[in-house]
């Protein structure tokens, strides 16, 4: 299955999910069965059209059958099957999350991927979930806000290198490739989240930083060009308004001489 992250690239302009059976009925449903189709309007999921089919099977297009084991239908996971349901598309941040302190106390009191992140109403992935309510419910709240502290900075200059591409975009120079870079560069350091170590997010930090330099090097180069432009600009400007002043003095030479 393609990871999330090739997804989401690829689908960050999708139309809404269309209308399946599955929102059809339980759109209609009071209480805790239709609550999850309005949660779900407002993930990250509904936004990049992956709608309940996508993840929980069964046949989106037949009421009747809709939640037929045989069509494929897989129902809600166990606690302990969490990780592996959803990583079926978060492959990669599955694999951290088995191998941190948290996934190996999965099934002993550990959380799985909804205990942070929620079930239907999953948000972009940001810092903001890394807060003393969540973490403190298991944790003292100081270490999370370590690790917090450990990716901020480094979150906070993939922001800037964002920002610093768009008026590049406007005046149509192509950016595309460093657009991807850096969504890249994000996911893969919001993946050091999941094995819960300050240590290897401070050294994920020092890596991500070399491809951040990269880009940032790139975003210079197009300015040089700019500027580059802009000189070669004034001296053509620089040029015609000298030619001009030649014009008007030589016809002025000329009228002098009659």
């Amino acid at each position: 299955m393609i990871p999330l992250f090739t997804l989401l690239f690829s689908l960050s302009a999708a139309a809404a999910p269309a209308d399946t059976a599955c929102l059809q009925c339980h759109g209609s449903m009071p209480g805790r069965l239709g609550a999850p189709v309005e949660e779900w309007k407002q993930s990250v999921h509904a936004a990049n059209g992956i709608s309940c089919h996508d993840c929980h099977g069964g046949d989106p297009t037949d009421p009747a059958n809709a939640m037929s084991p045989d069509r494929g239908f897989l129902g809600k996971p166990e606690p302990t099957a969490v990780p592996d349901f959803c990583g079926r598309c978060h492959v990669g941040v599955a694999d951290d999350y088995k191998g941190s302190l948290h996934g190996k106390a999965l099934g002993a009191g550990g959380p799985n991927c909804v205990t942070c992140h929620g079930n239907h109403a999953v948000q972009r992935a940001s810092l903001a979930i890394i807060d003393e309510q969540r973490c403190g419910a298991c944790h003292a709240p100081d270490r999370a806000m370590k690790i917090k502290a450990a990716l901020q900075a480094t979150d906070d200059r993939i922001g800037s290198l964002e920002a610093a591409l768009e008026p590049l975009h406007r005046q149509a120079f192509d950016v595309e490739d460093m657009k991807g870079e850096l969504f890249q560069a994000r996911n893969d350091f919001h993946r050091l989240f999941h094995t819960v170590q300050v240590s290897r997010v401070e050294a994920g930090a020092g890596k991500v930083g070399e491809k951040l330099d990269a880009v940032q090097a790139s975003i210079d180069g197009v300015h040089a060009e700019i500027a580059r432009r802009h000189r070669w600009g004034g001296v053509v400007v620089g040029l015609f308004v000298l030619m001009g002043l030649l014009g008007v003095a030589l016809r002025r030479s000329l009228h002098a001489e009659e």
